[in-house]
């Protein structure tokens, strides 16, 4: 676990249970947790392959890569038309992360 990911996490004014909730769920696939763009960002072999992020109405799991996943939930949305290669899960709550576990974990292993 990375000190500045904590802080970012203590200071953080929205949206601060369910990013750690993801966290935790990320660092249980084993990602290395490094702080990049000031976001909690997660890697494996030195790639970025999450990052964790707040917004007014959601927060967000960013797979830098999501446009490469399969994905058959059909939950990955593309931010804006210009954004190529990432694709986001949005969550509004708690629940919602704990009912997507199996899936942002099976998302995160692909």
């Amino acid at each position: 676990m990375n000190p500045k990911v904590d802080e970012f996490l203590d200071n953080v004014k929205n949206w601060q249970e369910e990013l750690s909730l993801l966290r935790s769920i990320i660092l249980d696939c084993n990602l290395t947790e490094d702080f990049k763009w000031k976001h909690p960002c997660y890697t494996f072999n030195n790639s970025n392959i999450v990052l964790i992020h707040g917004f007014k109405e959601y927060c967000a799991i960013l797979f830098y890569k999501g446009a490469l996943l399969n994905d058959a939930d059909k939950i990955l949305i593309q931010q804006t038309e210009n954004v190529q290669a990432g694709r986001q899960i949005r969550f509004t709550n708690t629940q919602e992360i704990i009912d997507l576990k199996a899936t942002v974990k099976a998302y995160i292993f692909e």
